[in-house]
């Protein structure tokens, strides 16, 4: 069996037992968590293609040419050439850049060799991926204060002792024209223009610049310049990646496979892109009790992308976990939980997710509200004829509008907790009471629940308020 085998074998028999526990969960997140440092040259060629491609959106030309790569390279006595490129155009890395990371640790867990290329060049120009408008470029200070702490950010995924970082101004620089046009004349403007993105642009009058038509040709270059074998790069990255297929077939270079990752969704679970600018990102920089609590916010849903996207757990784990919580042996509550933790080790380490597993346990589960200091009030005799959704939106600022509160509620993620002699009592609000008068739903919940109420709270994802005048 190998080493990945007996690791799964072992976190197996710890996901069937009881994931309430402390205990229990310590142990898997040490199992799980030691994945990250695992040497897995004893897989297959077979099975490293697999393991990489079940977490990935595609690996084109096929997961088949992949392992037989593999196996071609292993012949000769090397590993894969590994490349991700970084458009170093933020300081701040979150959660959603982590994910191609991950798998380039993967690769370099098993044996390949891996590059992280930073886009110093390119950057200058602007990716035009997915945006409506040309990019300001940066300057030379702007890539250097990005740049500045990247490493640190993404240091819990690599042994940085194994890894070459390029930039591509090495190569792109002392490009010529004559040789840029050489190029050129064997890339069809048509197939720069098979982009969605600047379709949509030149279809809405908002026009497009050069520099953006050429900056797949530009990154086409560093595949060529390292001469890789496999490219990463996210699902939206695709017409850019097989954009270095293609120069390397030009210049008579074995072209490189394509692996894209999936876009990972933010924790808002409104279904757009984790992005700084949307404000629904986890930054890989926050301290461990913020990163607990921001994964712990998260609608049910997302649980298993984001299990994919950042643990090392496998689908035979996954869907062990997931016929759990659906023939509810499991509280999605206690997954989640383990799920933070999961995050949390990996970023912090297991002594740090089991602290913030019990700081957030102490302050939203177990403990009594009425002991948590400063939560906003909300007096019904002022605002208990109003609804749920506009005391949210306007009296707590707990939600930007009312429609964004129906959404938490419509994601599970609104509750009345109810405390009372023997502990809480936590009743998820559906839609429908959302828009309801608050008092009314107060009343009716304190009805149902038939106990001398000690104090009645009021949460919408981590966000907690407490009700008075009941």
């Amino acid at each position: 069996m190998t080493r990945l085998g007996e690791s799964v074998a072992r976190a197996s028999e710890l996901l069937a037992q009881d994931l309430s526990s402390d205990q229990t969960v310590q142990r898997l997140l040490t199992e799980t968590g030691s994945r990250s440092y695992l040497d897995l040259t004893d897989l297959s060629a077979k099975e490293q293609a697999e393991l990489i491609a079940a977490r990935t959106v595609e690996v084109l030309p096929g997961v088949d040419k992949l392992a037989a790569r593999i196996d071609e390279r292993r012949a000769a006595g090397k590993g894969l050439s590994i490349k991700l490129g970084i458009d170093p155009t933020g300081s701040d890395v979150h959660l959603g850049h982590a994910v191609p990371v991950i798998i380039l640790s993967r690769f370099q867990r098993m044996g390949h060799d891996v590059t992280l290329l930073i886009g110093d060049f390119t950057a200058k120009i602007g990716d035009p991926t997915g945006r409506t408008a040309e990019r300001p470029p940066l300057t030379d200070e702007d890539i250097a204060r990005n740049l500045a702490g990247y490493r640190e950010q993404v240091r819990p995924f690599f042994d940085f002792e194994k890894v070459s970082f390029r930039q591509n101004s090495e190569w792109l620089a002392p490009y010529t024209f004559p040789e840029l046009l050489a190029l050129l004349a064997h890339v069809p403007v048509s197939q720069l223009l098979q982009r969605e993105d600047f379709r949509t642009r030149l279809s809405s009058g908002s026009g497009l610049t050069m520099t953006e038509m050429l900056y797949p040709i530009a990154q086409g270059l560093d595949s060529v310049a390292l001469e890789c074998d496999v490219e990463l790069g996210g699902a939206d990255q695709l017409l850019n990646l097989q954009m270095g297929r293609r120069l390397m077939e030009l210049k008579g270079q074995k072209p490189q496979l394509v692996v894209t990752m999936p876009l990972i969704e933010g924790t808002d679970g409104t279904g757009a892109k984790m992005s700084k600018s949307k404000n629904n990102y986890v930054a890989m920089s926050a301290p461990a009790d913020d990163v607990f609590g921001k994964i712990m916010s998260v609608p049910d849903r997302l649980m298993e992308p984001y299990l994919k996207a950042w643990t090392e757990w496998t689908d035979e784990e996954i869907a062990l976990v997931l016929a759990r919580v659906a023939e509810r042996a499991l509280h999605p509550m206690d997954l989640k939980k383990v799920l933070a933790g999961e995050v949390v080790t990996a970023l912090y380490g297991v002594e740090a997710a089991m602290a913030a597993r019990a700081g957030f346990i102490a302050q939203f589960s177990k403990k009594s509200f009425t002991d948590v200091e400063s939560l906003p009030v909300v007096e019904l005799a002022e605002h208990g004829s109003e609804a749920v959704t506009a005391v949210l939106s306007q009296v707590l600022g707990f939600q930007p509008s009312a429609s964004a509160a129906r959404r938490v509620a419509k994601q599970n993620g609104l509750r009345l907790i109810v405390e009372h002699g023997e502990g809480q009592e936590a009743v998820v609000l559906p839609e429908a009471d959302a828009i309801r008068p608050l008092g009314e739903v107060v009343a009716e919940t304190l009805a149902k629940a038939a106990v001398s109420a000690s104090g009645v709270y009021l949460k919408a994802g981590r966000k907690v308020a407490e009700i008075r005048g009941l």
